[in-house]
């Protein structure tokens, strides 16, 4: 179906990823108020899935050192949602080596979570697996996000596309890690992900970052007027670690579905993101992740330079390159 940029397709998913990725930004040290507010502002803006946080161990991460979204306890979900009688559905992520996914996932029966979102490197695929099937036995959905796309070569991006395909996953996500992407590269991107979703009856998901300012184009791309991406990653006010990730609320005022409301995004901001920035939490576009997005650097390096008040981004710029080569 052919679609331009005034209609709105009907078939896709925007998916609200605030609390986890702005996590990283805080160590997930978010108050059950800003929680409950989010929620029931996704729920207002009729948006489709709402990620709590991370299904991380807490034999590997010290729960003392994050706050309680870096674990997603089910009763510290339900704190929030109840029962969670919405169309709202609710997701965590679980990183391959980061979870004990045996364990720390119940089963849907006794779980508030509609979603778990497996995050993985190329070279750990076949556990990537392990847990999708893990996941899917115990009645979830799932997606898969390739991360760090940007580093693999193409044989191995074809390979693991090709073994994901076969598995049970539902949705597999492109994702632009170090946001160093641009559109035309998003668009053959997304050509190579559909044939595999489309050979396996699979959907698609994108995930930009904003290190360049494209987070927002990207995700149009990976759209591709309707022949692409149907699953839509934002933040409020692209709150992420670094350069953040597609607004949220821009996102939102583009898509023309009667369904998606802006209104209550922008009314959330105004009372629980602009104070976040007076309390000093820093993320979105500066010129260190300009900087990694170019050269294809992890942002770390732009968020340790920010951190210790260095403005030498002459300098900065040829340790990248020293670092890169």
């Amino acid at each position: 179906m052919n679609h331009n940029l005034i209609s709105y397709v009907p078939n896709l998913k925007v998916f609200d990823c605030t609390l986890r990725d702005g996590g990283l930004v805080n160590d997930s040290f978010f108050t059950d108020d800003f929680a409950r507010a989010l929620y029931q502002a996704n729920l207002k803006a009729g948006v489709d899935y709402m990620e709590f946080g991370y299904k991380c161990s807490k034999q590997i991460f010290d729960s003392d050192r994050f706050g309680k979204w870096k674990f997603c306890d089910e009763e510290d979900i339900r704190a929030i949602v109840g029962d969670n009688h919405t169309d709202l559905k609710l997701s965590v992520m679980a990183d391959v080596g980061r979870c004990d996914y045996q364990n720390d996932i119940i089963p849907k029966t006794d779980s508030v979570i509609d979603t778990i979102r497996i995050a993985t490197y190329v070279n750990a695929i076949p556990t990537c697996i392990d847990m999708i099937e893990d996941a899917k036995n115990k009645g979830y959905e799932t997606t898969a996000n390739i991360m760090a796309v940007s580093k693999v070569n193409g044989d191995d991006l074809k390979n693991s596309l090709e073994l994901l395909g076969q598995s049970d996953v539902d949705v597999i996500y492109l994702v632009d890690s170090f946001g160093s992407f641009y559109p035309e590269q998003i668009r053959r991107l997304t050509d190579q992900y559909m044939e595999i979703c489309t050979k396996y009856g699979k959907k698609m998901g994108v995930h930009a970052h904003n290190n360049q300012q494209l987070a927002f184009a990207n995700t149009l791309e990976a759209m591709n007027k309707g022949d692409g991406a149907t699953y839509l990653d934002a933040t409020v006010s692209g709150l992420g670690r670094g350069a953040g990730n597609c607004h949220l609320e821009m996102l939102l005022s583009f898509l023309r579905n009667p369904k998606y409301k802006t209104i209550p995004v922008l009314k959330f901001i105004e009372k629980y993101i602009l104070p976040l920035r007076e309390q000093g939490l820093v993320w979105g576009y500066d010129v260190p992740y300009l900087l990694t997005g170019q050269l294809n650097a992890h942002p770390s390096f732009a968020i340790k330079f920010i951190k210790e008040g260095r403005q030498d981004y002459y300098n900065f710029f040829h340790e990248l390159i020293d670092d890169t080569l």
